[in-house]
């Protein structure tokens, strides 16, 4: 019997999808750039694909585990350059509404002057189109549509001092969270964000229970309270624009 394959995700701890584990949520993120290549994470020959799309995942996106399940579910190839870079003019926030998950994803917004360590994900066509029916681009109740960044609004620059020209974006089409000061709230990982949710709003807690644990099993699937708890986000006054949506 062979040794482990170091470069396989579970050797890396990046196997883990947030689709089946709510709480792990935006999901564990590779240290370095790599190829993304079915069950294991290579070295990248170069970090520029002109034959594919570049675009910048702020949340389980960046998570090997969950775009290995997302092709995979759609039967379609799960080699995916993934390419560390650093993005200066968006955050990443809230989005506001409850995902059929069980979780409450994240979401960028404009924000001159932060600059974010995040992932750009080089998709062909058919994974461009498998991604964007997961945000729901495709469906009128979807949580998200695709836009583009321009260099000129959002500096992306790589690992190599490259600069790319743009990239796409998913943004929450309901906009992000606020702290209560009119300021979009940051995204500390799903047990944090839930913990101090559920302490907040009685509201929330009448709809998904009092732990992160509960709110996690009584959203997964359940339409009508997601929903509901969505409402519930808008009608505190809790949501706010996230700037991004002139890209759109």
């Amino acid at each position: 019997m062979g040794a482990p394959d170091p470069r396989s995700l579970d050797a890396l701890g990046l196997a883990e999808a947030p689709r089946d584990h709510p709480l792990s949520y935006p999901g564990a993120w590779p240290e370095e750039s790599g190829l993304l290549d079915g069950d294991r994470l290579l070295p990248l020959p170069r970090l520029v694909y002109e034959d594919r799309v570049p675009v910048v995942a702020v949340g389980s996106n960046a998570c090997p585990g969950q775009l290995r399940h997302k092709m995979a579910e759609s039967e379609v190839s799960g080699t995916i350059p993934m390419v560390k870079a650093r993005v200066a003019g968006i955050g990443v926030g809230v989005s506001a509404h409850v995902s059929l998950m069980g979780y409450v994803s994240a979401s960028p917004f404009h924000a001159p002057g932060v600059v974010s360590e995040l992932f750009v994900t080089w998709l062909d066509s058919d994974q461009l189109a498998v991604v964007d029916r997961s945000e729901g681009v495709f469906s009128a109740t979807g949580a998200y549509d695709r836009a583009w960044l321009p260099s000129s609004d959002v500096r992306i620059e790589l690992e190599s001092g490259e600069l790319l020209p743009g990239a796409h974006v998913y943004v929450n089409r309901r906009g992000v969270l606020q702290d209560g000061a009119g300021v979009p709230r940051a995204h500390p990982g799903e047990q944090a964000l839930l913990v101090s949710l559920l302490a907040a709003f009685p509201r929330l807690r009448e709809l998904f229970g009092d732990t992160p644990e509960e709110f996690c099993a009584r959203a997964r699937s359940d339409r009508a309270r997601c929903s509901l708890g969505t409402r519930m986000f808008a009608e505190e006054r809790l949501t706010m624009t996230s700037g991004l949506e002139r890209y759109v």
